[in-house]
């Protein structure tokens, strides 16, 4: 959370100095893309420690089994020294406690563990071109909203997508309601509502051909 705020609140800083006030969907996507570039490092971190993840999914599986405490929370809630606030093999532990819901993140051949992968690399350029944009102008408004809806569909159909095969595979009956909300449908909820308000606020950029849908031309 502290590192969120630390992204979010210089492009807030930067509206108000820019324009005099805030606004909420700039509010609300500064949170969002400053949420994205965090997990986009754990999504690289997926990738450079593949073989560690599957190999570390056992442990937790086995610490879950003697403590009788869900491996997430525990993960979550240890502290982490500022030495290894970036270290990979720190924050691959997110997904092998992860596993613990959706086996699909401790093996490289499913499309949950590759289009995470894909976000991981393929999406802090746009979001970080998208934020600038929508802080301070950068670009003009029909090219912001053009790239704006490419990246939100894909945010919103891969999310979507994931949902489905959870069901398909048959993974919900292998946690429980608990787990399933919690871990599964909230985080994923996320990513596909947020961005149907991006896909809004593109479509006007892209209408307008200014940027009054965020508060200012």
């Amino acid at each position: 959370m502290l590192a969120i705020a630390l992204m979010a609140l210089p492009g807030m800083g930067a509206r108000y100095w820019l324009h005099g006030e805030l606004d909420a969907f700039h509010c609300l996507f500064s949170l969002f893309f400053s949420t994205n570039l965090l997990i986009s490092w754990w999504e690289m971190c997926l990738y450079f420690r593949r073989d560690y993840i599957e190999t570390r999914t056992e442990h937790w599986r086995q610490r879950q089994s003697e403590t009788g405490r869900t491996p997430a929370v525990e993960f979550l809630t240890a502290r982490v020294p500022l030495k290894q606030a970036l270290s990979p093999t720190v924050w691959a532990d997110v997904w092998a406690t992860y596993s613990m819901f959706d086996s699909a993140y401790a093996n490289r051949n499913t499309y949950g563990f590759n289009i995470d992968i894909a976000n991981g690399f393929t999406t802090p350029w746009t979001t970080l071109i998208l934020y600038a944009a929508y802080t301070g102008g950068v670009l003009p408004a029909l090219a912001a909203g053009i790239l704006g809806a490419m990246l939100f569909w894909q945010w919103v159909y891969a999310s979507s997508l994931y949902l489905v095969s959870f069901f398909v595979g048959q993974k919900r009956s292998r946690i429980t309601t608990r787990e399933f909300y919690v871990y599964i449908i909230g985080p994923n909820a996320v990513w596909i509502l947020i961005p149907m308000v991006g896909l809004y606020l593109s479509i006007r950029l892209i209408l307008d051909g200014d940027y009054r849908v965020l508060g200012f031309t």
